[in-house]
C-alpha cells in the first residue's frame, strides 16, 4: 500500500525488491558451480540495505561484501548466519569491528596483514581473505608476494585465509586481453594455496565464463538492474524507478530562451515542464540538455519518459530543478502536479548515466535524501 508521504511526495523511488532478488538469483544460475555473493556496499548501490539485504538473504545469498567495517556492523544483524567480508580491511583501532560483529577482512597489503596477525596475537584465531593484484594496480599483494606468503615455512599456522580473491579491470570489455593475463595470474597465485576457495568474478566477470568463476563469485551492479557488460542487451530487471513532480508547465515562444546562461533556446512555441529534481537529488548537472561543457561535444542530454513517451531534458540542471520540453505531447496531457519517470522501466540508468559521460553506479549510489521510497515486495 502507499503511504500518503510517497503519493505526495516531490521526489520519489519505488525499489522492486522482487527484480533485486529475481536478478541476483540469475546471477548466481548464471556462476555454474560457483556459488554467488551479493555486494551491499554503499547502502546497497543507494537503494537502501536495510530493505535490500533482507530480500538477498531470503533469496539464498549467504556471502556479503561491503566497503568498511561499518557497513558491515549494519550489515551483521539483518543477515545473521551469513559471512560478511569487509573489502578495505583492518587497519589498527577498528579490530573490535572484525570481532565482535563477526566481520572477515580482507588483507590488501603487508601492512595490514601485520595488523590482523598482532589482533590474532591478541584475540585468537580468525578468518580472512588475501587480496592478491593480478592487473589492475589498485589494491593487494603482488602474485609474487602471495605466492612468497605460501611458501614461507615461517608464516604463522594462524594466518588461513578462507577466500584467495582477486578484481577484474576490464570485465566489462569482454575482448580485452587484460581479461585473460588476470586469469592467468589469478591461477599463479590460487595455486600456492591449495585447497582454499577463489574468487575473481565481478559482475561483468560473471558473464566471461566458468574459467573465472572459481568458487565465488561476486555480482554487484547486475544484482541492481545495471549494465555490467558493454554494448550488449542488458538482461537483468530494472529494480528502481526515480521520479519527480511538474511544478509548472509554461509556454516558451519561438526564437525566446530557457534556464541559466539562456542554455536551452527554441525555434518553435514550446511547452515546458519544470520539474522537482536537480543535482542536489543526485541528478547530476552533466545530463543536462545543454549549457555544460559535456553537452558542447555530445548534443543529447537525458531524457525523461511522461505519458508514454519519452521527453528531452533541455537547458541545464539546476541545484533543485529541471526542465523538459514537453511539446510533443497533447496540449493538455501535461499538468502540474505529474510525475515524470527520470530512469526505471522505461528510461534505463545506464542511458540517462551515458548522457551525462558517467556510469549508472554513480547514478544508483548518488540518489540523495529528497526521495520517498516505497519497496515493492518487502520480505
Amino acid at each position: 500500500m502507499l503511504s500518503p508521504e510517497f503519493l505526495s511526495a516531490s521526489n520519489r523511488l519505488t525499489v522492486d525488491l522482487n527484480a533485486l532478488a529475481d536478478n541476483w538469483r540469475s546471477m548466481n544460475a548464471r556462476s555454474g558451480k560457483a556459488r554467488a555473493a551479493a555486494v551491499l556496499k554503499a547502502d546497497a548501490y543507494g537503494l537502501g540495505i536495510d530493505e535490500a539485504a533482507p530480500a538477498l538473504y531470503a533469496s539464498g545469498a549467504r556471502d556479503f561484501f561491503v566497503a568498511n567495517a561499518e557497513e558491515g556492523a549494519d550489515l551483521r544483524p539483518l543477515v545473521p548466519e551469513a559471512r560478511i567480508y569487509i573489502l578495505a580491511g583492518m587497519w589498527p583501532g577498528n579490530e573490535p569491528l572484525f570481532f565482535d560483529n563477526d566481520l572477515v577482512p580482507v588483507i590488501n597489503s603487508e601492512e595490514q596483514l601485520a595488523v590482523f596477525m598482532a589482533a590474532l596475537s591478541e584475540r585468537g584465531d580468525h578468518p580472512c581473505v588475501l587480496h592478491v593484484d593480478t592487473g589492475m594496480n589498485r589494491l593487494g599483494l603482488t602474485v609474487e608476494e602471495a605466492v612468497a606468503l605460501a611458501n614461507d615455512p615461517a608464516r604463522p599456522a594462524s594466518f588461513s585465509p578462507v577466500l584467495i580473491m582477486s578484481h577484474l579491470a576490464c570485465a566489462d570489455d569482454p575482448g580485452n586481453p587484460l581479461n585473460d593475463y588476470q586469469l592467468r595470474r589469478f591461477r599463479e597465485a590460487t595455486g600456492a594455496f591449495e585447497g582454499v576457495d577463489a574468487s575473481l568474478a565481478n559482475s561483468g566477470g560473471v558473464f566471461l565464463g566458468n574459467d573465472y568463476h572459481f568458487e565465488l563469485t561476486r555480482p554487484g551492479i547486475a544484482v541492481y538492474g545495471g549494465e555490467a557488460v558493454n554494448d550488449v542487451v542488458n538482461p537483468m530487471k530494472p529494480v528502481v524507478t526515480a521520479e519527480a513532480r511538474i511544478i509548472q508547465v509554461r509556454t516558451v515562444v519561438s526564437g525566446g530562451h530557457a534556464s541559466y546562461g539562456a542554455s536551452a533556446r527554441f525555434n518553435r512555441d514550446s511547452r515546458i515542464a519544470t520539474v522537482a529534481v536537480g543535482y542536489a537529488d543526485g541528478y547530476h548537472r552533466s545530463v543536462s540538455g545543454g549549457g555544460v561543457t559535456l553537452r558542447q561535444a555530445t548534443p543529447s542530454g537525458a531524457f525523461g519518459f511522461l505519458h508514454g513517451q519519452k521527453v528531452p531534458h533541455v537547458g541545464r540542471v539546476t541545484m533543485d530543478l529541471s526542465l523538459f520540453d514537453v511539446t510533443d505531447l497533447p496540449e493538455n496531457a501535461v499538468r502540474p502536479g505529474d510525475y515524470i519517470e527520470l530512469f526505471g522501466r522505461h528510461i534505463a540508468v545506464d542511458d540517462v548515466a551515458r548522457a551525462g559521460g558517467t556510469i549508472g553506479y554513480e547514478m544508483l549510489t548518488s540518489l540523495g535524501r529528497r526521495y520517498e521510497r516505497h519497496y515493492v515486495g518487502a520480505v
